[in-house]
């Protein structure tokens, strides 16, 4: 049987459309059972309704932590929920699901942390940054989720190089591409982890999403087959 994933996402939901994608077009050992978001306008909704996936709108300004933990966990709970990704969720999960899910949940982000991580470092500011700060490498990563922004153990990693003449915007969209391979994979290895490590104890009673993830080592992404080398690279008169 797959596990169950549950998506959390505030925006456009591009990464969620994507793993939604992968999911049903390879045996990745899961599938995508909610949508949860913090918005109820947020475009992402209607991709899980076209879709047809579960949805979830849990709102979190002004909320008890207590009971926006036990809102989410219910809604967890209803699908059974294995999994917890967050596809440009821009919110700090309840420490109360974090408990519930540690070594499970795994966010997408679009810098190679630690740096260009934190509170305030999502989509455009995380660009402008990288931009501002002169730095030549940035990238994606996929790491786990704890009671931080962006401190979480990382699960993999894939630089990007910034090319003279960038902007937020150029830079965004080959970040994006990567983020679009590196989230799916991450997944399908954690998740064929996990089941791994169910089998080998297939009498355990303890309730989905409490069973502790198998200990490293983790993995590094290499292309294969390798992509085009327009996802990474401009041509060379733009390096000059």
């Amino acid at each position: 049987m797959s596990l169950a994933a549950a998506v959390f996402a505030s925006g456009s939901g591009s990464n969620f459309q994507r793993l939604v994608e992968h999911s049903r077009s390879a045996p990745a050992g899961w599938r995508v059972a909610l949508l949860v978001s913090d918005r109820p306008d947020a475009p992402v909704l209607e991709r899980a309704r076209a879709a047809g996936i579960p949805t979830a709108v849990i709102p979190v300004t002004g909320r008890d932590p207590d009971q926006l933990a036990a809102e989410t966990r219910a809604s967890l709970r209803e699908v059974g929920a294995d999994l917890v990704l967050l596809a440009g969720y821009l919110r700090l999960v309840p420490s109360g699901v974090v408990a519930a899910y540690r070594g499970r949940i795994l966010n997408v982000h679009p810098a190679l942390l630690p740096a260009f991580g934190g509170k305030g470092m999502f989509g455009q500011h995380v660009h402008r940054a990288v931009l501002a700060s002169g730095v030549r490498i940035t990238g994606a990563t996929v790491h786990f989720v704890d009671e931080r922004y962006d401190r979480g153990p990382i699960l993999a990693q894939w630089p990007v190089p910034v090319i003279a003449g960038d902007t937020p915007a150029t830079l965004a969209g080959r970040v994006l591409a990567v983020e679009h391979r590196i989230f799916p994979a991450a997944v399908d290895h954690l998740a064929a982890r996990i089941a791994a490590a169910n089998a080998a104890d297939p009498e355990s009673d303890r309730a989905p999403g409490r069973t502790p993830p198998p200990e490293g080592p983790w993995f590094t992404l290499a292309p294969d087959p390798a992509p085009d080398p327009g996802y990474f690279f401009a041509p060379e008169a733009e390096h000059e």
